[in-house]
C-alpha cells in the first residue's frame, strides 16, 4: 500500500464545496490553521501577499479556520469569509472551520502531526504547514513565524522551485 499523502485528503470550502486535495497534485502547498481574533491574525496580510506573488509558479494558500485556541474562530462560515476578505483582501481558499486538535481533529491534522513529529501538531492558531510537490510534509513553522520571515520564504522556495 502506498504511503499516504496530502493528496489523499479533502476538506470542505468554506462556501461548502468539497476541496480535494488531489486537485493540487505536483503543485506544492501552504496550509495554515486561522483564527480571526488571534494576535497571530495579521498574518493573512502575509499569507495574502504569498499567494498573490507565488501562485503563478503553482503555490496555493489555504486557510483552514479553527476554533480549538482559545476561542478564538467564533463566527460561521460567512462570519469567517466576510472578515478575512474585509480586513486582509484574503482571497486564497478557505476551508470551513474544523477541528485541528484533539479526539475529534480532522484526519488531515493526524496525518500532518504523523509526518512532522509530535511537535508540528498545532498548539495555536497560524502553525503553517508546507507540502513539497510530491505531497510530502516538506516543512512546517510554529505561529510564531511570520509568512515574510527568512526562513519561512527559504523553505517555500524550495518547494516551488521543486528543490
Amino acid at each position: 500500500m502506498a504511503k499516504p499523502t496530502i493528496y489523499d485528503f479533502k476538506l470542505t470550502s468554506l462556501q461548502g464545496e468539497t476541496l480535494d486535495l488531489s486537485q493540487f497534485a505536483g503543485k506544492p502547498l501552504l496550509l495554515v490553521n486561522t483564527a480571526s481574533k488571534c494576535g497571530f491574525t495579521p498574518q493573512y496580510e502575509g499569507l495574502q501577499a504569498l499567494w498573490t506573488g507565488e501562485r503563478e509558479r503553482g503555490l496555493t494558500v489555504i486557510g483552514i479556520p479553527s476554533n480549538n485556541f482559545g476561542r478564538q474562530e467564533p463566527g460561521d462560515a460567512n462570519d469567517i469569509g466576510a472578515f478575512c476578505s474585509k480586513n486582509y483582501g484574503v482571497s486564497f481558499p478557505m476551508t470551513e472551520k474544523m477541528q485541528v486538535r484533539g479526539p475529534d481533529a480532522h484526519p488531515l491534522f493526524g496525518w500532518l502531526g504523523r509526518e512532522g513529529g509530535m511537535l508540528s501538531r498545532p498548539r495555536w492558531n497560524f502553525f503553517k504547514y508546507i507540502i513539497a510537490r510530491d505531497g510530502s510534509l516538506a516543512s512546517w513553522f510554529s505561529s510564531i513565524t511570520t509568512p515574510d520571515s527568512s526562513r519561512f520564504r527559504t523553505a517555500i522556495d524550495r518547494v516551488v522551485l521543486g528543490g
